[in-house]
């Protein structure tokens, strides 16, 4: 029996997220191609962060046919649930590995490996066998047809049209069941499409996106049986994530305009189809919505945001790159949108999305991605992108949250060619801005979009730090929650908002008992403080409420922490 091994270094581009708690494409992909081909091959999908925790996973590899690396990042992010391999760690299990044919597919063989903003990215070819520059699941169908021959394989091969992954999509879905994070944490991450409509104009300068062409429009008959045939295998988290703007997906005249008109009634379609084929997903959601597009047709977007809100699970985040609100830099790098572009898309989405939802988040709301390093970049770009932050604030508009990046100068982009010269020329502008935004906007608009008392559920406890647990809810860009004490991990709970970080908040499970929590969560609590919490401590169990009003001779000061508390 054949065995191939995939190891999962995953992968962030500008369409696709394959970091934990999300599964990219391309582990999908590339074992439908395995299966489609030989359904009697073994497969171990492995991530890197399972072989950082256990070396015995080294056997494993060692035993293959061959080895399939995932890795890479065209875009830097921040990750809590793991972290992206590095072109050290990929160097030291290769280089100790001899029966294996070793193949490196996803961004890094395209474009290197890429951690951090500012930063080119590195190469490690030599090390591999076949570094696949085309599309991974078509170069290693051809590959086991061909019986390893690689000599006699195409590595730069890529899909005719979308049409060439239907299978692959369909028959790799069962590689999920072998993720740590199965069932109850894992989201997909589906492609609607590939191809970008900007490119007909080269794109924007730092981008990698306008190397994939034109827009190629998978069916939606092919997207909604991908997903049937995920939710057979148990998975309750997709993000229909894995294209440049998803209120463009079949939009009439791509390929022809730089921004074609939205086709609401395909998406409509789309997503009721979804819907009707797995109708208790936990999460449904979005990423990428291109702001220049709801901007020009608003009435079409608006229609689109209805549908998407009927359908989806609340908490939903779209995605837009905004870049910069400054024209120089907006006309130097061929951005998107204009900043009156922005502002009008969030205020369509906030028509609509800003009603709170059935987990107590917002139901669909603008995420802002900028990015620094771009031509034409001064010390007015921060002013203006300032400016305009405050200006969301004034308005009272609803954002979901803000990302602030350095651009990764990707090899062929317009931007490779300036490399950080920029960045390093303003970097102590970039420090200065980003510490504003924190200390003076995000916290605002946090405060605006929970009040405190407002309750969260299904929030995921994943890490400590100290005597506080991080947990976070699943869903697009979800927001960190910091919960005072060590409470279990992998858990779902409920909780109520307390406080504010300056990208987070703080919040206590709900309802709380109050004769087993520990001292941090208690003294956490609205009202109680260091004093009053010790009070508790000494005089536990309670019965009931009138104990409580018996330790502290004041019946208001239990009234006020009673919606927290439960005997």
């Amino acid at each position: 029996m054949q065995k191939i091994s995939i190891l999962d270094g995953y992968v962030d581009e500008p369409t696709c997220l394959g970091v934990p708690p999300y599964i990219s494409p391309y582990p999908r992909y590339i074992s439908g191609a395995i299966l489609d081909f030989n359904k009697s091959t073994k497969i171990s999908y492995i991530t890197i962060d399972q072989f950082r925790n256990n070396k015995n996973y080294f056997n494993i590899f060692s035993e293959s046919d061959a080895i399939i690396v995932i890795a890479g990042m065209a875009v830097p992010g921040r990750y809590l649930s793991g972290f992206p391999a590095s072109p050290n760690e990929i160097e030291e299990i290769m280089n100790n590995l001899s029966k294996p044919i070793k193949i490196l597919c996803g961004p890094a063989a395209k474009y290197g490996f890429g951690m951090a903003g500012g930063r080119k990215t590195r190469f490690v070819e030599d090390i591999f066998d076949l570094v696949i520059k085309g599309d991974s699941e078509i170069v290693i169908y051809d590959l086991l047809k061909n019986n390893f021959k690689i000599e006699n394989v195409d590595s730069s091969k890529c899909r005719k049209n979308a049409n060439d992954i239907r299978n692959f999509a369909i028959k790799g879905s069962k590689i999920v069941t072998q993720h740590p994070n199965y069932p109850d944490y894992l989201i997909t991450e589906i492609e609607t499409y590939r191809g970008c409509p900007r490119s007909i104009v080269g794109g924007c300068s730092f981008c990698s996106e306008p190397f994939k062409g034109l827009p190629d429009f998978r069916s939606i008959k092919d997207i909604v049986d991908e997903v049937k045939a995920l939710y057979k295998y148990g998975i309750k988290h997709i993000r229909l994530g894995n294209q440049p703007c998803i209120f463009s997906y079949m939009a009439r005249d791509a390929g022809i305009k730089e921004f074609p008109k939205p086709n609401s009634i395909a998406i409509e379609k789309l997503f009721f189809s979804i819907k009707t084929v797995a109708p208790h997903l936990k999460t449904f959601h979005i990423d990428n919505v291109n702001p220049g597009v709801i901007a020009r047709y608003p009435e079409e977007s608006r229609q689109i945001a209805k549908s998407i809100i009927k359908y989806h699970t609340s908490g939903d985040v779209a995605a837009f790159g905004v870049e910069s609100v400054d024209p120089d830099v907006i006309k130097k790098n061929n951005l998107k949108a204009t900043r009156k572009d922005v502002i009008d898309a969030i205020n369509i989405l906030n028509e609509f999305g800003s009603k709170i939802g059935s987990n107590g988040m917002p139901e669909l709301l603008p995420g802002l991605n900028f990015v620094f390093g771009l031509a034409g970049e001064t010390k007015k770009t921060y002013d203006l992108n300032y400016e305009f932050l405050e200006e969301i604030i004034n308005k009272n508009l609803l954002i979901r949250r803000i990302n602030l990046r350095q651009i990764m100068p990707i090899p062929g982009t317009k931007m490779f060619e300036n490399g950080s010269k920029i960045i390093y020329k303003n970097k102590k502008l970039f420090k200065r801005f980003k510490r504003k935004v924190r200390e003076h906007i995000e916290q605002p608009i946090l405060k605006n979009l929970l009040p405190v008392g407002n309750i969260l559920n299904d929030v995921y406890t994943e890490k400590y730090n100290g005597k506080l647990t991080f947990g976070r809810q699943v869903g697009s860009y979800p927001l960190l929650i910091g919960i005072p004490g060590i409470l279990p991990l992998n858990r779902f709970i409920d909780v109520k908002v307390v406080d504010y970080g300056f990208r987070s908040i703080t919040a206590v499970p709900f309802p709380l008992n109050v004769n087993k929590a520990s001292k941090e969560t208690i003294q956490a609590i609205p009202g109680i403080g260091e004093k009053r919490c010790l009070r508790i401590l000494a005089n536990r169990p309670f019965k009931n409420k009138n104990d409580l009003i018996a330790i502290f001779d004041d019946a208001n000061i239990v009234n006020q922490i009673s919606e927290y508390i439960h005997f």
